[in-house]
C-alpha cells in the first residue's frame, strides 16, 4: 500500500488535479481577494446598455479612435483592447463599396480614392497614445507576420524551452500592428473543467516571445521597454543545477512571481460594478477625468451574447476582460497565488511520513482512537492548506497527504481487522468446545489470558440439579436418554446465556452457571434470579411435550423436575488446572453454598433456593423465606429463601397477604410459639398455590414433633443438614 501511495505521489494521476483545483477553488470562495475602489484598473465595458444604444457590434473603429482619444484627454495611462482586429473594418466605406457592382461601384471607389478609411484612422489614434492591441496564439499555423514591441532580458538559464509553443497567431491588421505601443497575447490554460485557474505572462511563437495582455498593458503604461525574465540558477536562486524554468518576471517598477511556464494563478474577487465603465458613458462624456486619470483602461466585450465569457473558481460566467483586469490589480497589489516547485514533492514526504507514522500506531492504539488520530490529521492538513494560502497566498495541497492518511489507515484497519478475525477464529476451533462462549470471546480479545490465574471478584453462582434421573432414565435406550438430555438441557442453557450467563460446566445433568465473569454484567444477580425464573418456565414447557409425547405413545410420563441453588459474593474465577489442560472456573466458599443450597432445596421442597445474600441484591423479586439453616462444612447460619414470581408478581395483593402470612409463622417459631406456628403453616398450605403446598406441610410436620415441646423464648430454630 505504501508503494502504491509513493506512485500516486510522483505520478499524480489526473485525478489529483482534479482534487487539488477543487481545494484551491474552495479557499478562494471562503476568502476571495478583496476589491480595492482606488485600483489601478478600469474596464470600457461594450455591454448591453452600449450596443442598445450605439447598435450592434463590431462598431465602426473610427468610433473606437475617438474613444481612445477622449480617454487619452481623461489622463489615461495605458489602454489595452481584449479585441483582436485582424480583419478589416467591414463597416468601413471602401469595404462597403467593395461589396457593390458595376457602375455605381466604380463611381463610389473614384469618389473615395485617396480618402481615409477606417483602419488609418483607427491607427492614428492609436499611434498618438500608450494602446496595446490584442492577439491570440493558436496552435494551427497561420501565415501573418507580426513582431513583438518588447525587447527581454534574461537573467539563470535559458526560459524558452519552458515558455508555452504555439505555432501560429491570429492578430491585428498590420497597420494597427504598427502604430500601437504593444501586442499582448490573451491566451489563457484551461483545465478539464474550463475554468481559469492559469494565465501565462509568456507565450511563444517559433523564437518570439509574446507577453500576455495585461503585462504588456502594465509595461506600456510604465513606459518601460524591457522584461527581464528570471529563472533558474539565476543570482540568488538556488537549483542545485537542475533547470527547473521561470520563477520570476520584473517589468518596470513591478516583480511579479510566476510559475516554471511564467504561468500565475490569479486571486480573484468576485464581479464588481465599480470596475466597469460602459462604453455609452464614455460615449456621451459622461465619464470623469478622476475614473481615468493614471489608470491603466481595457477595453472588451462584456455583452453575453458577444461570447467571451469564461469561468473562474468564484463565478460561472465572468467577462475575459474581467479577467485581464484581475490580473493587473494583483500585479500591483501583490495578489498572486503561488504554487512553489517543492510544492509537490513536500506534499509527497508529507504524505509519507505521515502514513509511516499512522502505519505503526494502528497496531498499538485502539480503533476509535486511530479514527480520531486520523480524522485530526486529515484536518490539520486542510487547515495548513488554508493558513497558508490565507497568510502567504502559497498553493500547498492537502488532498494527497489527506488521502495517503485516508487510504493507509482503511488498509491498515483492514489487515488488523483479517488478522484479528483469523485470530478469534483459530481460538474459536481451538477451545470453543469445552469453553463458555464469552470466555471464548475475552480470549480471542486478549490471548493473553491463555495462562494459569485467575482474579477474585464478586460473582452470582448457580447450581442446578435434575431430581430423580434414575426413574425418568429407566426403560429409556442410549439414543432415547440422549434425546432427553438434550431436550432437557438445551432450554436450560438458552435461558442462562440469554440473560448473559457463563456456564461453567456440565456434571452429568447438573448445570454450574455463573455471573460477572469473564465480562462485567451489571445487575448480575437479577439477572441470575431471571434465568432460574425462565428455566422454570422451560421446564414446564419441557415437562408440557413429554407429556403429550407419552400420551400419544400410551407410555408412562413422569415430570421432570429440578433443584437451583443460588448465592452471591467473592469467588476465585479464571484459568484453573494444569500447565497442559486448564478450564475457565471458579473457586471458592461462595461457589460451595451455591452447591449446598442446591442439594437443600430437595428438603424444601422448593426448585429455587436463594442465599439471603442474593435478595439484598435483588429484592424486587417474589421472595418467600423459608428457614435458617446450617449446611455441611460451614459453621455460619444462613437464611434460606424460595423465589415465588418475578417483579411483578410481587406487587401483586395475594401475595402480599401470603408472604404476611409466611413471615408471622416463622415470627411464631422462633419465639417458641410452635402450636401457633403449626397451625398456621397448617393454613398456609390451603392458601398458597399448588407447588408450594408441599412446602408447608413439610414444616407443618416438623412443627408437629414440637407441639408437645413447652413453649420457650430459647427453642434452637436453627436447622442443622450435615448431610448436605
Amino acid at each position: 500500500m505504501v508503494a502504491i501511495v509513493m506512485a500516486c505521489g510522483v505520478l499524480r494521476p489526473p485525478i489529483f488535479g482534479v482534487l487539488s483545483n477543487f481545494v484551491f477553488d474552495s479557499w478562494q470562495r471562503i476568502e476571495p481577494r478583496k476589491f480595492e475602489r482606488d485600483g489601478p484598473v478600469r474596464i470600457i465595458a461594450i455591454d448591453e446598455a452600449s450596443l442598445e444604444e450605439l447598435g450592434q457590434w463590431p462598431w465602426p473603429r473610427s468610433r473606437l479612435a475617438e474613444a481612445i482619444r477622449r480617454l487619452g484627454e481623461l489622463g489615461v495611462a495605458g489602454i489595452g483592447f481584449d479585441v483582436i482586429f485582424n480583419e478589416p473594418d467591414r463597416t468601413s466605406a471602401e469595404s462597403i463599396v467593395t461589396t457593390l457592382s458595376g457602375e455605381l461601384r466604380d463611381r463610389l471607389s473614384a469618389q473615395l480614392g485617396g480618402a481615409e478609411t477606417n483602419d488609418q484612422a483607427f491607427a492614428k489614434a492609436i499611434a498618438d497614445l500608450p494602446v496595446v492591441l490584442g492577439a491570440s496564439l493558436l496552435p494551427a499555423v497561420a501565415t501573418r507576420d507580426i513582431g513583438t514591441k518588447v525587447s527581454f532580458a534574461y537573467a539563470g538559464d535559458d526560459p524558452e524551452p519552458f515558455i508555452i509553443q504555439f505555432d501560429g497567431i491570429a492578430g491585428p491588421l498590420p497597420v494597427l500592428a504598427a502604430a500601437a505601443k504593444g501586442i499582448g497575447a490573451v491566451n489563457w490554460l484551461p483545465d478539464r473543467d474550463q475554468v481559469v485557474r492559469r494565465v501565462p505572462l509568456l507565450v511563444r511563437l517559433k523564437s518570439a516571445i509574446f507577453p500576455s495582455l495585461a503585462l504588456e498593458a502594465v509595461r506600456v503604461a510604465q513606459g518601460a521597454t524591457t522584461i527581464i525574465v528570471r529563472s533558474s540558477n539565476a543570482s540568488g536562486q538556488t537549483a542545485f543545477g537542475q533547470q527547473t524554468g521561470v520563477n520570476a518576471l520584473r517589468v518596470g517598477d513591478l516583480e511579479i512571481q510566476t510559475g516554471a511556464s511564467a504561468d500565475i494563478r490569479p486571486y480573484y474577487t468576485t464581479t464588481q460594478p465599480d470596475r466597469f465603465i460602459s462604453f455609452g458613458r464614455l460615449f456621451r462624456n459622461e465619464v470623469s477625468k478622476e475614473e481615468v486619470e493614471g489608470r491603466i483602461i481595457l477595453i472588451g466585450t462584456t455583452a453575453a451574447g458577444l461570447s467571451d465569457m469564461r469561468a473562474t473558481p468564484l463565478e460561472a460566467s465572468v467577462p475575459g476582460v474581467e479577467i485581464h483586469a484581475q490580473m493587473i490589480e494583483s500585479f500591483f497589489s501583490n495578489a498572486i497565488l503561488a504554487r512553489p516547485d517543492w510544492a509537490p514533492a513536500a506534499e509527497t514526504v508529507l504524505g509519507l511520513i505521515a502514513c509511516a507514522i499512522i502505519a505503526l500506531l494502528l497496531p498499538i492504539l485502539p480503533p476509535l482512537a486511530s479514527l480520531a488520530l486520523v480524522t485530526a490529521a486529515v484536518l490539520l492538513c486542510g487547515l495548513a492548506s488554508y493558513v497558508s494560502f490565507d497568510r502567504a497566498k502559497l498553493l500547498l495541497d492537502a488532498t494527497f497527504p489527506s488521502l495517503a492518511l485516508v487510504s493507509i489507515y482503511f488498509a491498515g484497519t483492514l489487515a488488523l481487522w483479517r488478522a484479528d478475525h483469523i485470530a478469534r477464529q483459530r481460538i474459536g476451533f481451538a477451545f470453543g468446545k469445552f469453553l463458555a462462549p464469552a470466555v471464548v470471546d475475552r480470549l480471542a480479545s486478549d490471548p493473553r489470558g491463555l495462562v494459569l490465574g485467575g482474579e477474585t471478584r464478586e460473582l452470582t453462582i448457580m447450581f442446578s440439579d435434575l431430581r430423580n434421573f434414575t426413574g425418568l432414565s429407566e426403560g429409556l435406550d442410549a439414543q432415547e436418554l440422549t434425546q432427553f438430555m438434550n431436550g432437557y438441557l438445551t432450554p436450560l442453557t438458552d435461558a442462562i446465556l440469554d440473560h448473559e450467563g457463563t456456564i461453567d460446566k456440565y456434571i452429568g445433568d447438573a448445570i454450574v452457571a455463573f455471573w460477572n465473569a469473564p465480562l462485567d454484567v451489571p445487575d448480575h444477580v437479577s439477572k441470575a434470579v431471571s434465568a432460574a425464573l425462565k428455566m422454570r418456565s422451560e421446564l414446564l414447557a419441557f415437562n408440557a411435550a413429554r407429556k403429550q409425547a407419552a400420551s400419544e405413545r400410551n407410555a408412562t410420563y413422569i415430570p421432570a423436575m429440578f433443584g437451583i441453588g443460588l448465592n452471591v459474593g467473592p469467588c476465585s474465577v479464571g484459568n484453573m488446572g494444569s500447565l497442559r489442560r486448564f478450564d475457565y472456573s471458579v473457586l471458592g466458599d461462595t461457589v460451595n453454598l451455591a452447591s449446598r443450597l442446591e442439594g437443600v432445596s430437595k428438603i424444601y421442597y422448593v426448585d429455587i433456593i436463594a442465599s439471603e445474600s442474593v435478595v439484598r441484591k435483588a429484592p424486587q423479586f417474589a421472595w418467600v423465606e423459608l428457614d435458617r439453616v446450617r449446611v455441611k462444612g460451614r459453621s455460619e447460619v444462613t437464611t434460606i429463601f424460595g423465589v415465588a414470581g418475578d417483579a411483578e408478581y410481587a406487587q401483586a395483593s395475594e401475595f402480599s397477604d401470603w408472604r404476611r402470612a409466611n413471615d408471622e409463622m416463622l415470627a411464631a417459631y422462633r419465639s417458641g410459639q410452635v402450636a401457633r406456628a403449626h397451625s398456621l403453616a397448617q393454613t398456609l398450605c390451603g392458601s398458597v398455590p399448588s407447588d408450594w403446598c408441599a412446602v408447608y406441610q413439610s414444616m407443618a410436620d416438623r412443627l408437629a414433633d414440637l407441639v408437645s415441646t413447652k413453649e420457650r423464648s430459647d427453642l434452637d430454630t436453627v436447622r442443622v443438614l450435615e448431610k448436605l
